[in-house]
């Protein structure tokens, strides 16, 4: 049961499901205190000890129906069987060939002889010996289906049962035939069960060469399937950042340990440190601006980076966000009281897909949001930079980056179109303290990843 539990966490890993080592063992006592007689009690105590949402419920559910239903062996049918008999009595040697076959029977092998009996229990057992014997939990890829397939088969002895097969061709044709004929049927059964071991363990390995992809891809060319799976992504991005930022702030807010400070406090106890001192450093408090262009040629990456950006209120505790094409809105409350694809649809349908105007929208900033501003914001502008030869207003700009702490700008376009046509990148890069290309998903976590260290 023990074994189980751990392929079963494996697999559950792999359909995105996130396990602690300390949810795994009380998934383990739950499954101790229910027993494995009553799958549908056993499914909801894992269900219970694992499970932290409503996905991750849907996913394991899914995980344990796939991991605990296993493919059945389709042993060769009576109808066959009557056949075979009939055609024995015809020959007239019913008898003779019943007693040929129980003294060939004991020198058969073991596979042999539980398929000839068709004794389903064995014969399940004897395929799960043989996976795990074969280490089918170890397939990655649908490459592999047929090598782990061969494995299996060589685990449950095919080479013994192809000589038993051709030494009753001879003696006894009905067993070969019926051996044959069990032989095939025993085959798909490990080629379903192979398939199934790709799915519960090859997801992963699936999941990371999707996602590495993904990564790499311009995110204002994805497909519509793809912008799905490009969210969930952002998502993972966005917890990794959390994971890594969160825990040195918290440790700068305790301090570092003065170790000095600590021995003279500690003189009257000889030494002993009954109370301590510790060094703190100040440290900004964090604040980000993000102004981002929604027209359309910039509209899908925006998406993608304002969702990061709200992700990571762990972090960045003031999160301010603006949009734009034509005209300028604040959109902070839109993001965090709605979920990603309402928020979105409310400021496309607000906003969206107009002609990019920057130097009308810098204006509009100026004007509404300007104090917003202060000696420890950091101020993202994300947008291609294309003001479609309008006043780009590039004067507003300089005095953004003046008053805030660092002027970060964010371009979804290519360098080499930079300065071409209507593009007045710059212009407006001579203001910024750091220009970045930002077109994929890996180039926005750097840059984001970069801006978040700054205050650490």
């Amino acid at each position: 049961m023990r074994d189980t539990l751990h392929r079963f966490f494996r697999a559950a890993r792999g359909a995105g499901v996130r396990i602690s080592p300390a949810e795994s063992i009380d998934a383990m006592r739950a499954a101790a205190e229910v027993g494995p007689a009553d799958r549908a009690i056993l499914r909801d105590a894992l269900l219970l000890t694992m499970a932290k949402s409503g996905e991750e419920k849907a996913a394991l559910a899914a995980c344990f129906d796939t991991f605990f239903t296993h493919p059945d062996f389709d042993a060769p049918s009576a109808a066959n069987d009557d056949e075979i008999g009939e055609g024995a009595s015809e020959s007239g040697t019913d008898a003779v060939a019943g007693t040929a076959s129980a003294q060939a029977s004991t020198e058969l092998g073991s596979l042999a002889q539980m398929l000839l009996a068709q004794d389903r229990a064995a014969i399940a057992a004897a395929l799960s010996n043989a996976s795990n014997a074969a280490g089918l939990t170890d397939i990655r890829v649908f490459t592999q289906r047929g090598l782990f397939a061969s494995r299996v088969l060589e685990q449950l002895g095919i080479a013994q049962l192809r000589d038993d097969i051709d030494a009753l061709t001879t003696r006894n044709p009905a067993d070969a035939e019926r051996l044959a004929t069990a032989l095939r049927s025993l085959r798909e059964t490990v080629s379903e069960m192979v398939a199934q071991a790709l799915l519960l363990y090859g997801r992963e390995e699936k999941e990371a060469l999707r996602n590495e992809i993904l990564r790499n891809a311009p995110m204002a060319r994805l497909e519509q399937r793809q912008i799905a799976q490009m969210r969930v992504l952002i998502r993972q991005i966005a917890r990794r950042l959390r994971e890594r930022f969160s825990k040195p702030r918290k440790r700068q807010r305790r301090g570092h340990l003065d170790v000095r400070r600590t021995i003279r406090r500690n003189a009257a106890w000889g030494g002993v440190p009954f109370m301590t001192a510790w060094k703190r450093r100040h440290r900004d408090k964090p604040k980000i601006v993000a102004i981002c262009d929604v027209s359309g040629s910039v509209a899908q990456v925006s998406d993608f980076f304002l969702l990061l950006i709200h992700s990571l209120h762990e972090v960045v505790s003031d999160v301010r966000s603006f949009a734009f094409s034509g005209n300028l809105i604040e959109v902070s409350e839109v993001l965090e009281k709605n979920k990603p694809e309402e928020a979105m649809k409310q400021i496309m349908s607000s906003v969206g897909y107009g002609s990019s105007d920057y130097g009308r929208s810098f204006v509009d900033f100026e004007k509404g949001f300007m104090s917003a501003i202060t000696a420890q914001t950091t101020v993202i502008v994300l947008g291609d930079a294309r003001s479609n030869n309008l006043d780009p207003r590039a004067d507003i700009l300089r005095r953004i980056g003046e008053r805030s702490k660092r002027l970060v700008w964010l371009n979804p376009e290519g360098r080499m179109g930079w300065g071409f046509g209507d593009s007045e990148m710059p212009r407006y890069a001579t203001f910024c303290n750091v220009v970045r290309q930002c077109a994929t998903a890996q180039q926005l976590e750097r840059a984001v990843a970069d801006i978040v260290a700054t205050y650490q």
